[in-house]
């Protein structure tokens, strides 16, 4: 059985300065697991050569740019507009899900705030993210691996493109993504999550209520290191073993 399309009021909101817009898309991707994104606010100075990519997207994806002219050095208005916006877009009651584009570490108490009110908030910045923030998402998605997971598989007949980058290429092929980048805690994580789940009587558990777990208690997203899907992760993680069963579902069994 199809499972439902997400239906939820997403808001995405971006730090322009601390993001960039080749990324939109992307992002938009990852969105709709949390159902349709009808906000869209860009905020920074728009004086700024800078932001004229932001500019162009504005233009064509209905993005409301929000000017924030910097009053003074050292100062960032545009965190301060976006987290009253935020918490203003909370306290309407409409919004079931929020998009963060940001690398800045300053938003954590702010994601804090959201994820008590049980809204799910995922952010999105690069691999120099502090760990603090990554922490504190719902879950955390490096843009750069994320693009790269989505690029095309193959161009299309006739068509001459550039050679793909290596991270690209990988992605194509959930079998080549690169495992070494996958780092001992999330091994840890889910080693933890499959001893403390239901096995059957051949030592396999169901991989849904082991990813349910991790999400539990990590923002990690299998985005992050090349895989499209948890279950190609652990397919490349020599600790497991994994097993389809008729209905599609997947299961997994440690064997080490």
């Amino acid at each position: 059985m199809a499972s439902a399309i997400p239906s939820g009021n997403v808001a995405l909101l971006i730090d322009a300065d601390n993001a960039s817009a080749d990324h939109f898309d992307p992002v938009l991707t990852v969105l709709a697991e949390l159902g349709t994104v009808n906000i869209r606010r860009a905020y920074g100075n728009w004086s700024k050569p800078s932001l004229k990519g932001w500019a162009r997207q504005a233009v064509t994806q209905a993005i409301e740019t929000q000017q924030q002219f910097d009053l003074t050095k050292g100062k960032n208005a545009t965190d301060m507009k976006m987290t009253i916006d935020a918490m203003d877009l909370m306290a309407g009651g409409r919004v079931t899900g929020f998009g963060l584009m940001s690398s800045d570490s300053d938003f954590t108490p702010l994601v804090t705030r959201l994820r008590q009110e049980g809204i799910d908030v995922y952010g999105f910045g690069s691999d120099k993210t502090p760990e603090g923030f990554r922490r504190a998402c719902t879950r955390f998605i490096d843009v750069a691996a994320l693009a790269a997971s989505l690029a095309p598989a193959s161009p299309e007949p006739g068509v001459a493109v550039a050679a793909p980058d290596e991270a690209a290429a990988k992605s194509a092929d959930p079998t080549k993504a690169d495992i070494n980048k996958v780092d001992d805690e999330v091994v840890r994580l889910l080693i933890e999550a499959y001893d403390a789940a239901k096995r059957d009587q051949n030592g396999f558990a169901a991989l849904g209520p082991v990813g349910q777990r991790v999400a539990n208690r990590s923002s990690f997203d299998v985005r992050n290191y090349g895989f499209k899907r948890l279950s190609d992760l652990v397919q490349a993680i020599p600790n497991f073993i994994t097993e389809t069963r008729e209905n599609g579902q997947t299961w997994i069994k440690r064997v080490r």
